[in-house]
């Protein structure tokens, strides 16, 4: 090997196009933290995601989940999480969106207390999309982000009571394709937090906040620690004070439900609380087990959060929060406005209504809703619920959840309206992924990764199970087929339906399951 393909082969490598706008983000000071991230960490996650396989095949051999023996210690032990910024202390509405301009204008000036500036379940990953949404960041943490659209219509930050900024990076098992360490892809979660910490953090510094991150899809408090051990690093490298990034854990893997203690002790210096991530949740479910046909799933809107598996997660979830000062966040009620249809549209604010008392009554201490249209609706039940800023006080003392109630799922029927909402919606949502838009309203509910995820997954499980219909015929592949064929012709557009339904029906048919639909799909992107 030369001398320079030595030094290549020791440098990140850029395999894209840089929108001309963004190219500072990529200067060599930031590009040489980003390449220490992935020299100093990027083991670790590649050995962790090594770990992952390894439970699964014991899930898959018939293991079950339950509490560790070796750290009984710390579920016991007395400790809080470290005081809590003055900023987060009142997170009673969160929006959630993707990390694009107009989104990041509208969702800061909403009404919320909170944005999670979304670079994972509904941003699409291409190259230029994270970029961009890098760049739209950069400007909104400086107040000066401003938007466009096609229409001619101007948006523009209301400097006055925006909502706190979180961001969310991609989970530890996306890549980032487009830059390569020796070849190799770095994890698209080092890229996310690296750039945005880099260019922000002392900006946010000098506004009075901080560098506030929702993780996502945690599956053990190992996971957790890595990411202790890369914030501290981090800010030793800025030289910050220690603290300045805050972080909330989305609880979205059935396996982290049983380490919530010790996710919260491996981040306590960092830790502000845990959400619940539903429907990333109801997915891990069916895929920690999917090779047994006792964990089927009925029509995934009959799986709501008081079914008792749900319930306990979401109960287990408040109490382990309170208990160490730290916030127990609820989870996304995916109904969204109907524009010109007011019986529909006042079923779906109902709906929000219901299942946000239902998280308030519980002890939840805020809630996400995915459009604006919903804060009103999300605000005014936590106004009349909760008084106070939080709930930290409520302890749920009560609260008594076994290993086999996190496991005791619904049972109930899967019907043809349920299975054609599943083929429907994981195709329309693929073919959007793949023409770069990655939240998606569909049958009048906000679909992002998540939610096709659990549509995906449920469709392999049936057929590769056996389950019937509630009308006693068998969910066949073939059946899934003629249902996919007539769904697809009810589409029109120009969006690559054809290319969705055949990625879709491979996800379903073939005999292994696949982890994440959005590896292969990311795979179709980039190529």
């Amino acid at each position: 090997m030369t001398a320079t393909a030595k030094a290549a082969a020791t440098q990140l490598a850029l395999h894209a196009d840089i929108p001309a706008p963004c190219a500072f983000l990529l200067s060599e000071e930031a590009m040489s933290f980003v390449q220490t991230l992935v020299e100093k960490f990027q083991p670790t996650r590649d050995a962790l995601l090594a770990k992952r396989a390894v439970r699964q095949k014991s899930l898959d051999a018939g293991a079950g989940l339950d509490f560790l023996a070796d750290t009984k210690a710390i579920r016991e032990g007395d400790w809080k999480v470290a005081e809590i910024p003055g900023d987060l202390l009142d997170r009673r509405v969160e929006i959630t969106g993707p990390a694009e301009p107009k989104m990041i204008i509208n969702a800061l000036n909403s009404g919320a207390k909170v944005f999670m500036a979304d670079l994972e379940d509904s941003l699409s990953p291409t190259f230029t999309k994270v970029m961009e949404g890098q760049k739209a960041l950069y400007d909104a943490v400086r107040g000066k982000l401003a938007f466009t659209s096609e229409e001619g219509k101007n948006y523009a930050l209301n400097k006055e009571c925006l909502a706190t900024l979180i961001v969310r990076p991609r989970g530890w098992h996306l890549p980032e394709r487009h830059i390569t360490l020796g070849g190799t892809p770095i994890a698209g979660a080092l890229l996310d937090f690296g750039l945005y910490f880099f260019h922000n953090a002392k900006e946010r510094i000098t506004r009075g906040t901080g560098a506030y991150f929702y993780l996502p899809k945690l599956e053990n408090h190992e996971e957790a620690k890595l990411w202790a051990d890369i914030f501290a690093f981090s800010e030793d490298y800025l030289g910050v004070p220690k603290s300045t990034i805050r972080a909330t854990v989305l609880i979205e893997v059935i396996t982290a439900t049983f380490e919530m203690h010790e996710i919260l002790h491996a981040l306590r210096d960092y830790a502000v609380g845990l959400n619940c991530g539903r429907w990333d949740y109801i997915f891990s479910t069916i895929k920690k087990f999917h090779a047994h046909a006792n964990f089927l799933l009925p029509d995934r809107t009959a799986v709501t959060m008081t079914t008792p598996f749900l319930k306990a997660y979401s109960e287990l979830l408040i109490q382990t929060c309170h208990r160490r000062g730290a916030f127990a966040m609820g989870g996304m009620s995916a109904f969204i406005p109907v524009k010109n249809d007011e019986a529909a549209n006042e079923k779906a604010f109902a709906a929000v209504r219901a299942d946000k008392e239902r998280e308030a009554s519980w002890g939840h201490d805020g809630t996400w809703v995915a459009h604006p249209g919903l804060i009103p609706v999300a605000m005014e039940v936590f106004n009349r619920l909760m008084p106070t800023p939080n709930q930290r006080q409520v302890l749920r003392e009560e609260v008594r959840v076994s290993a086999a109630d996190l496991v005791h799922l619904p049972k109930g029927d899967v019907t043809e309206a349920g299975l054609r909402n599943n083929i429907s919606v994981s195709i329309q949502y693929m073919a959007n992924w793949l023409t770069g838009n990655g939240c998606v309203p569909l049958f009048n509910l906000m679909e992002d990764a998540a939610t096709a995820e659990i549509a995906r997954s449920q469709l392999w499980q049936w057929v590769h199970h056996g389950a019937t219909l509630a009308d006693g015929r068998a969910i066949t592949a073939q059946l899934v087929t003629q249902f996919a064929e007539e769904e697809l012709a009810k589409l029109s557009g120009h969006l690559p339906y054809g290319k969705a339904r055949d990625m879709v029906l491979k996800l379903v048919v073939q005999n292994e399951f696949v982890e994440f639909l959005t590896l292969p799909a990311y795979e179709a992107l980039v190529g």
